[in-house]
């Protein structure tokens, strides 16, 4: 049986799901972003059983088969931004990218994105890539340039507009505040 889980974002997320299936006395065969195997729910352990332990860790249970494409499509789309896993081939589009990765058009992706989170795709991508700069420029280890190449940007200039547009600074500034403005990937 496999559970489509809302709001695994990273590795920490996975062990925590896992723990707590296995708390309620589930058997865990897979656990990846997004979705988790279990050979069967025991006989005292109810769906609401599993959602209200996912809930309180800041998780819950997908039912509906076009949000959890929604899901997978953000666990791509993070994969991707964030943990830069590199599997977008280079100048290729996010269109392109979701298309080859999901198995859809991306008109409908689109759609059905933009429906569930009241955000299109290109917004999200764009939130993801100001997330993952603000992290590198809190480190301080990489240059502008760097970042922006990192990123996909085709330039500077334009990681600085997007960055300004999205965080209200610029990313020198951003850099010199100092203060900790990061947000969680499960509330883009």
């Amino acid at each position: 049986m496999t559970l489509s889980i809302r709001n695994m974002v990273c590795d920490r997320c996975k062990r925590v799901v896992r723990e707590e299936l296995e708390r309620l006395g589930l058997i865990v065969e897979r656990v990846d972003l997004g979705e988790v195997d279990i050979t069967a729910l025991p006989p005292h352990v109810s769906l609401d059983d599993v959602r209200r332990a996912l809930q309180a860790n800041g998780f819950d249970l997908v039912n509906d088969r076009k949000q959890a494409l929604v899901e997978h499509m953000k666990i791509v789309l993070i994969n991707e931004f964030q943990h830069l896993k590199g599997d977008r081939q280079p100048a290729e589009k996010v269109s392109t990218f979701l298309e080859r990765k999901m198995g859809y058009e991306y008109s409908y992706l689109s759609g059905l994105f933009s429906a569930s989170e009241g955000q299109t795709i290109e917004k999200y991508v764009i939130a993801l890539k100001i997330e993952k700069a603000k992290e590198w420029l809190r480190y301080d280890e990489l240059t502008l340039s760097e970042i922006a190449w990192r990123l996909s940007y085709s330039s500077v200039q334009h990681l600085a507009n997007q960055f300004r547009q999205v965080v209200g600074q610029t990313p020198g500034q951003f850099r010199k505040a100092g203060l900790p403005d990061r947000r969680s990937l499960d509330a883009l």
